[in-house]
């Protein structure tokens, strides 16, 4: 529905203005629907998730991304994400 937006103003197919926030973006992680903050980058995504990126290995659209990626790397709508977490232990 949506073709343009302006600092919050969100314009339809048919040029209706509306106000407010973006959409969420719509995501997979770990098989799972999940909707989330738009613009977020993925080292956001795994911080609101509570999860250390030193911990992580991320798949992003069947790609593994490498830690420094992670920060540059925006979520996007559509984006399926795998995430394996390491736990220490002994």
């Amino acid at each position: 529905m949506t073709t343009s937006r302006d600092a919050g103003r969100v314009t339809g197919r048919r040029g209706v203005t509306r106000d407010g926030p973006p959409a969420a973006a719509s995501i997979v992680l770990n098989g799972e629907d999940r909707a989330v903050e738009p613009g977020l980058s993925v080292a956001e995504l795994l911080h609101s998730l509570g999860l250390e990126p030193g911990m992580v290995v991320v798949e992003r659209n069947r790609e593994i991304l490498a830690r420094r990626e992670l920060a540059g790397t925006p979520v996007e709508d559509g984006d399926r994400f795998e995430l394996v977490h390491f736990v220490g232990g002994g």
